[in-house]
């Protein structure tokens, strides 16, 4: 049996249990789509071509995907969202995995499960404590600096 995050439900001003609960941080969206788009660039040893993963402040990702590029279907045609773990192998234990971990670059693993449906990538990075989100916004924190003189 696969294992499902089931809290009862979820209250609108709630965050998501994974990151609530298990501490899973977001990452990004991917946007599949066929049409080349600005300044995308082609990751020849993925058989993907990405763009806007660097410059969008919402962690829009957008895949277009090469004809020998060899991932389910479902991750060709159906958007997924992208947490950072800080155990990949833990965040996988009883779900339902729709791409085995691998590792595309040096100091990341990466692995797709599948949940009700949707495709969700997980990603852990050899630093993944870097990626947590501060508690408070840099200039919150400049802000409640004492000041001197």
């Amino acid at each position: 049996m696969k294992k499902r995050v089931t809290s009862g439900k979820r209250l609108n001003h709630e965050p998501p249990a994974v990151t609530a609960k298990f501490g899973w941080r977001y990452h990004h969206i991917g946007i599949p789509h066929t049409q080349p788009r600005a300044q995308e660039h082609h990751v020849a040893h993925l058989g993907v071509h990405v763009a806007g993963f660097e410059t969008s402040p919402y962690g829009i990702e957008w895949i277009r995907f090469e004809p020998y590029c060899h991932v389910p279907e479902i991750v060709r045609i159906v958007p997924h969202i992208a947490f950072a773990v800080d155990d990949l192998d833990e965040a996988l234990k009883g779900r339902e995995i729709l791409i085995a971990p691998t590792e595309p670059s040096v100091g990341v693993r990466v692995a797709f499960i599948l949940d009700d449906g949707a495709p969700v990538e997980l990603l852990q990075f050899s630093t993944a404590k870097a990626f947590r989100p501060k508690t408070k916004h840099a200039a919150e924190q400049r802000a409640a600096r004492p000041r001197r003189g």
